[in-house]
């Protein structure tokens, strides 16, 4: 599959995907807290954490997924911090929204700690408070409008190289790739989307903000994506 094709129908991303276009979906509803759970709280860490190469990943704070939210559970010395994001992190009409099976090691920057992370921590309150969709989406508007939670710092990005990662039923592992989260704006003007370009594009309208993302060759583990056109 074409990236340019994988851009307009799916959202993946530190959280963030793109809006898929369908009626249907196996996953209507929130399942049962404990499948989103992860039972040991070691592999939990050790997924996080291949979010991003040992030299960044080694050094960056780790939260894991408890029933209340998420919590820190290794403290960090280069202000990163590596999470397993869930399901619910994607955009309103993903068919993966509710997938207990989808597990997306991330690893945001300082900038994306203070001002992209809030966003997922808020989400995941949320949804583990018995909130639904709708509920979850318009509080975070409230709160965006409120600027309760924090406008995008320049600079904001993040690592998804885990090659131990499930994005959604339909993408799998995907492939290794950089996001950067920017303010709404042309697409263009990045030359994302466009015939032979390497980087992918999406208007997350529910987070007000842009998301390019950038697949690169190699897994953190440095082995090779086998499935890379590039």
């Amino acid at each position: 599959m074409q990236f340019t094709i994988f851009a307009q129908t799916v959202v993946f991303s530190f959280g963030l995907w793109a809006q898929a276009q369908k009626n249907v979906t196996p996953y209507p509803n929130m399942a049962p807290v404990d499948q989103y759970l992860m039972t040991d709280r070691n592999a939990e860490i050790a997924l996080a954490k291949s979010a991003a190469p040992k030299s960044i990943s080694d050094s960056a704070e780790v939260m894991v997924l408890d029933r209340q939210g998420y919590i820190s559970v290794v403290k960090s010395t280069n202000g990163f911090v590596c999470m397993v994001e869930r399901s619910w992190t994607a955009g309103i009409a993903d068919p993966d929204f509710w997938n207990p099976k989808l597990r997306a090691p991330i690893c945001f920057n300082p900038a994306a700690v203070r001002t992209y992370l809030p966003i997922t921590l808020e989400k995941t309150k949320l949804v583990l408070a018995g909130k639904s969709k709708a509920q979850m989406f318009e509080a975070v508007e409230a709160e965006l409008d409120n600027k309760q939670l924090p406008a995008l710092e320049p600079g904001a990005m993040c690592y998804m190289l885990s090659r131990e990662g499930y994005l959604g039923d339909e993408v799998g592992h995907w492939h290794p790739h950089l996001m950067f989260f920017v303010p709404p704006g042309d697409l263009s003007l990045w030359g994302a989307n466009l015939s032979g370009s390497p980087i992918l594009g999406v208007a997350d309208a529910e987070d007000r903000m842009t998301v390019f993302l950038i697949p690169v060759g190699k897994w953190s583990d440095g082995t090779a994506d086998s499935q890379s056109t590039y």
